[in-house]
């Protein structure tokens, strides 16, 4: 029997963007913002944003983060103040800036941290608060409203929306009109797959301007460095790939949003919703990545892990360990966590990818029992 893989990236075939490296071969830019790379941010600014602010691509997310909190944070500011459920790229990229994570809880049905996660904390450390890094745990539509106020008030805040390009409420993608900074990654494992890359977004032009700069070496008007600055400029070799890839762009998370409710009828129809399992609560569409759940309380998602391993289905528990279980972040403060470490004993994350048949969903769900 065929083993069913975790993830199976499907980036554009070669013939698909082999017109648009015949135009960089033509014009002998390869990258600093090149025409190829300025028509690709040109129609996701008006396609997805509806020309509503300003974006910038960046080599991958990671340097995106670390731009967007250097750029923006309190210049006094000690702590970066995010979830300890997420990705070790966002508590690196802080201390990267110099600072330090400051992890608070999740809600226990959209595992992402609320404004009543917050208030407290953001009470307690003052002006010791650099940046404020929620979370849109994996790719979900994050209510921005509060954030947004914050960030109006003073208190800077990125957005980490890694998995949420293609992501949107009737109609509106994540973080459009947003004041702060929102990440985006293109990375090879997420729907919108470029290989490397990624990309920044902000209703506030300024802000975009300043990031687009740092990453060019904080190059200004010449060739003389004005602030602190990097290379994180996207290739127009990598520019080719996401142009292609905006064309099926709609198709591909289609497909997604088609597979995510064979997963939800199927674990319905087996009864296994009404058994414990709990899936995670959305709102709008999803540009899915893979198909989380949460495995029914007294149960840990190793043990199906290594059922569904037996059964020849790959599966992965992310986040576990969360960020405060990892020995880089071991001593970095942080409030209550009782829903971040239910969460990482009980999170499965099952295989969703674009070739998927039913019958593959169905022998997933299958192997669950």
């Amino acid at each position: 029997m065929n083993s069913i893989p975790f993830l199976k990236p499907n980036l554009v075939r070669l013939e698909a963007y082999e017109s648009y490296l015949r135009e960089m071969e033509q014009s002998r830019l390869y990258s600093n913002y090149g025409p190829l790379n300025t028509r690709f941010e040109e129609q996701v600014l008006s396609t997805y944003f509806d020309s509503e602010g300003a974006v910038t691509t960046v080599h991958n997310a990671t340097l995106g983060l670390i731009l967007a909190m250097q750029v923006v944070k309190r210049p006094q500011g000690r702590y970066a103040v995010m979830p300890s459920f997420t990705f070790a790229a966002t508590p690196l990229a802080a201390m990267w800036c110099g600072l330090t994570p400051y992890f608070v809880d999740v809600d226990p049905e959209t595992w992402c941290t609320q404004p009543h996660h917050l208030e407290g904390v953001l009470d307690q450390l003052g002006n010791d608060v650099a940046v404020v890094v929620p979370y849109a745990t994996f790719g979900t539509n994050l209510d921005l409203s509060w954030y947004a106020d914050l960030h109006r008030r003073g208190t800077p805040v990125v957005l980490d929306a890694a998995a949420s390009f293609g992501s949107s409420v009737e109609g509106v993608q994540q973080g459009k009109g947003f004041p702060g900074v929102v990440a985006f990654s293109f990375h090879a494992t997420k729907t919108f797959a470029v290989g490397e890359g990624g990309m920044l977004y902000s209703a506030e032009e300024r802000t975009i301007s300043a990031l687009r700069q740092a990453a060019n070496f904080g190059f200004g008007g010449t060739r003389a460095s004005e602030m602190l600055g990097m290379n994180a400029k996207l290739s127009e070799f990598t520019a080719a790939v996401a142009l292609a890839t905006l064309e099926v762009f709609p198709q591909k998370v289609a497909v997604r949003q088609q597979i995510y409710k064979a997963y939800f009828d199927e674990l319905s129809a087996r009864g296994l919703l009404k058994r414990g399992w709990k899936v995670q609560h959305n709102t709008g569409v999803v540009a899915h990545q893979f198909f989380p759940i949460l495995c029914p309380p007294g149960r840990t998602n190793l043990e199906f892990v290594k059922q569904l391993e037996r059964k020849g289905v790959q599966a992965r528990t992310y986040f576990a360990p969360t960020c405060h279980q990892q020995p880089q972040f071991s001593a970095c403060l942080h409030g209550p966590l009782t829903q971040t470490e239910d969460l990482a004993r009980r999170s499965l994350s099952l295989p969703l990818w674009e070739e998927m048949q039913l019958e593959d969903v169905h022998r997933v769900v299958e192997a669950l029992l």
